[in-house]
């Protein structure tokens, strides 16, 4: 069974388990992305200046809020009632759940793929400790430029060589 949000990009049911390609994962986070109310990013001076105001602690909203309930003056002069600040307190709560999931998914997603480098990585070193060994025979001197290569581009286990200004070795005092 499918479930779609645009006809155009499938989304699996929820019992479905089988992975997506990363390919239909970024066409649904585009997708998702279109239905999120007031998205996109700000302007790090934007930003810092909307940090300030959007961390007030929720015991003065709160207080804030009684404040409008009991005065029209203030309500009327905001156009704001509490029912209504209480509706968007609880929408920013819902929306910091979806955060808190988006978060999850990127840093489960990032720990997926450093797995996959990590077996990569040690595929590559396994096949160069091999060919390393294989190289030392004449049947298998084929090799040779493959493992040249390796070689050269291989930065694990590499020294700095010191700088053409710098001696190697410190020079003794006389």
């Amino acid at each position: 069974m499918i479930k779609t949000l645009d006809p155009k990009v499938p989304v699996a049911a929820a019992e479905g388990t089988a992975p997506f390609e990363p390919e239909q994962m970024i066409d649904q986070l585009r997708a998702m992305r279109d239905h999120v109310p007031d998205f996109g990013p700000l302007p790090i001076p934007d930003a810092q200046a909307l940090r300030t105001t959007a961390s007030i602690p929720p015991e003065f909203r709160r207080a804030a809020f009684n404040t409008i309930g009991t005065s029209a003056h203030i309500s009327r002069a905001l156009d704001a009632t509490v029912p209504d600040a209480l509706a968007e307190e609880a929408n920013v709560n819902r929306w910091s759940a979806f955060e808190d999931e988006l978060r999850t998914l990127l840093e489960g997603v990032a720990a997926s793929n450093l797995a996959r480098r990590h077996r990569l990585g040690l595929l590559a070193l396994q096949v160069y400790g091999i060919t390393r060994q294989l190289v030392r025979e004449k049947a298998h001197a084929d090799l040779l430029p493959h493992f040249e290569n390796m070689r050269r581009t291989n930065r694990l286990g590499k020294r700095r060589e010191a700088k053409a200004d710098e001696p190697a070795t410190p020079a003794k005092a006389a």
